[in-house]
């Protein structure tokens, strides 16, 4: 199979909407949405790149804003446009993140690719995800790109639920370095904060913030499923008091780059 049907495969059976409504999912949707409203002006136009099953472009258009969202997966569509409320300004297009070809220049104010950077496994491929993102944002607004971390995911996937043993027969880890490596039936690339800075720095961009958007939640799902309501508000208080720690990035398993378009 190519990459594009390990990704297809995964999204059509797995409940990408479902997980954001789960106690863990929940802080990272609600750290998400807290740094995207900060940054957020009256009559912004907003353009959501992998947009899933549209969790945030709804979100955002009941808040009145005009989005357009772009999404590959056909059943993550269906889905989207299953939930759109009437009155929501909000259309919807299958497409792939590195090739915008069919959205002009310099539109948006505000450009969301939350999901797309998960998957793609080349150089060439991110940075032209990065630079379409870039090229459809007007001079002066804001650029929203979501990484999986791959010290958390290390830690949650290899120690804690036992797959080790799958990682080295797989040769994905190195046990020098502990550098995580993945092809498209791994369906997920792995990020470092100097990664992260690395593809920043191609584009004339001012960076703003680098955010740990679920911070340990996804290393405590059982926990938080179980807290009662004080507790669990408290532990966001804690999380959103914690998430801009730049010593804490690592242990997210995702993380928020935040940049203006210069």
């Amino acid at each position: 199979m190519n990459a594009f049907d390990y990704l297809n495969d995964y999204y059509t059976a797995y409940d990408e909407n479902g997980r954001l409504l789960t106690r863990h999912g929940q802080v990272e949707y609600l750290t998400t949405m807290k740094f995207v409203e900060k940054y957020l002006t009256p009559g912004a136009r907003i353009i959501e790149i992998g947009a899933g099953t549209g969790r945030y472009s709804h979100t955002l258009a009941r808040m009145g804003y005009s989005v357009d969202a772009v999404e590959l997966i056909e059943h993550n569509i269906e889905i989207f446009r299953k939930n759109t409320s009437e009155g929501e300004n909000v259309t919807v297009t299958q497409g792939n993140a590195i090739d915008l070809s069919d959205f002009a220049d310099e539109t948006y104010d505000i450009t969301l690719l939350l999901g797309p950077m998960y998957h793609l496994f080349t150089e060439d491929e991110k940075i032209r995800a990065l630079a379409e993102a870039v090229r459809v944002t007007k001079k002066g607004g804001v650029i929203f790109v979501a990484y999986c971390m791959e010290d958390s995911s290390i830690v949650q996937y290899g120690f804690i639920r036992g797959g080790l043993p799958s990682l080295l027969d797989k040769g994905i880890l190195d046990l020098e370095t502990f550098k995580a490596s993945s092809n498209p039936d791994d369906l997920f690339v792995l990020h470092r904060k100097s990664e992260i800075e690395d593809l920043r720095s191609h584009f004339n961009v001012t960076h703003l913030q680098l955010v740990a958007t679920d911070g340990y939640a996804n290393h405590m799902r059982a926990t938080l499923a179980e807290m009662d309501d004080f507790t669990y508000e408290i532990y966001l208080r804690y999380h959103f008091a914690t998430c801009e720690r730049q010593d804490l990035i690592g242990m997210s398993n995702h993380s928020l780059d935040i940049f203006r378009k210069e």
